[in-house]
């Protein structure tokens, strides 16, 4: 029994671990674009390469025949394509240029109005209304996007249109990443998964934006920057939030990713002194909890299923 409580507390930490992480690295990319001149475009081609390679890299040392039998799937490397090119590097920039156009704090909140978006998918989809529960998180996520983008006041707005539009863009890329790799995470390692469309997706990208074309300022602080957010920002977190799962389920993983939001907000507010009101605080609040509500009852969803599991 203490056992298997050492193990749930540790995959715990691990998401809580890997949603700061990536928090923070938002905010670092802020640093990064605010200071030292660096571009969405680059710092996204040198992220998706060096940690997807990483991963790969994890992936043929732990589970070397995963490859050949993806290889051997025309239908699984086509959707393997579609999500380096479409998810992963499609919520990588939208999110960078979010952070690039506005905050990191504001991009991050926007990004996760996703839960949102797939619970309007599904309901379309399934031709179901949305659960009590999800309507209530639904009416918080609009009161907080609100006051976020207009800090309660309804006629100007105190993000600029670009940074609504990225934050917007960045949390559509995102439900499309949540949603669209279910099959092959059934099938495959997420790993290789992951790490597969970040290679996809920076190969790719390098034919737009050459990664040997840097723009910005080089300096001890901005080197040490793009390795945390190459390293800290993306591959740690990534690779512990896949190892939580050995230990929790997805639904308990999914309530604590507002810890992303919260740290990326705080920290903004704290080291870019980035102007955060009243409003932006409760709007702040309301989207977190969107985030804890649907969590929520994804959990209780897989509690009822366990029980009727159970009974059978």
């Amino acid at each position: 029994m203490k056992t298997q409580q050492r193990k749930k507390g540790m995959g715990l930490a691990f998401v809580l671990i890997s949603a700061t992480l990536w928090g923070v690295s938002g905010t670092v990319a802020q640093y990064l674009f605010s200071q030292h001149g660096l571009t969405p475009a680059w710092l996204v081609d040198i992220r998706l390469l060096c940690s997807g390679a990483v991963l790969l890299l994890i992936t043929a040392v732990k589970q070397p025949q995963q490859f050949i039998l993806l290889l051997k799937s025309k239908r699984d490397i086509m959707q393997l394509l579609l999500f380096g090119l479409i998810g992963m590097l499609g919520v990588q920039y939208t999110y960078f240029a979010a952070i690039k156009a506005g905050n990191a704090a504001t991009a991050t909140l926007l990004q996760y109005l996703a839960p949102v978006i797939i619970v309007f998918y599904l309901s379309i989809r399934t031709k179901a209304l949305p659960h009590f529960v999800e309507c209530i998180a639904i009416l918080l996520s609009i009161i907080g996007t609100f006051l976020l983008v207009t800090n309660g006041s309804a006629g100007t707005l105190s993000l600029s249109k670009s940074a609504l539009f990225w934050g917007l863009a960045a949390a559509f890329a995102l439900a499309y990443y949540t949603l669209q790799p279910s099959a092959l995470l059934s099938r495959w390692s997420s790993l290789m998964i992951v790490g597969g469309g970040m290679v996809i997706g920076g190969v790719v990208f390098s034919f737009v934006q050459q990664p040997w074309r840097f723009s910005g300022s080089w300096s001890m602080w901005s080197m040490l920057a793009i390795v945390f957010v190459v390293i800290l920002g993306t591959l740690v977190p990534f690779y512990l939030y896949v190892e939580s799962l050995k230990y929790i389920q997805p639904s308990e993983a999914s309530l604590l990713a507002c810890a992303e939001p919260l740290s990326a907000a705080i920290l903004s507010v704290i080291w870019l002194h980035v102007k955060f009101g009243l409003s932006e605080w409760i709007g702040a609040l309301c989207i977190i909890m969107t985030i804890i509500l649907l969590a929520l009852k994804q959990r209780m969803a897989a509690s009822k299923q366990e029980v009727k599991k159970i009974k059978l």
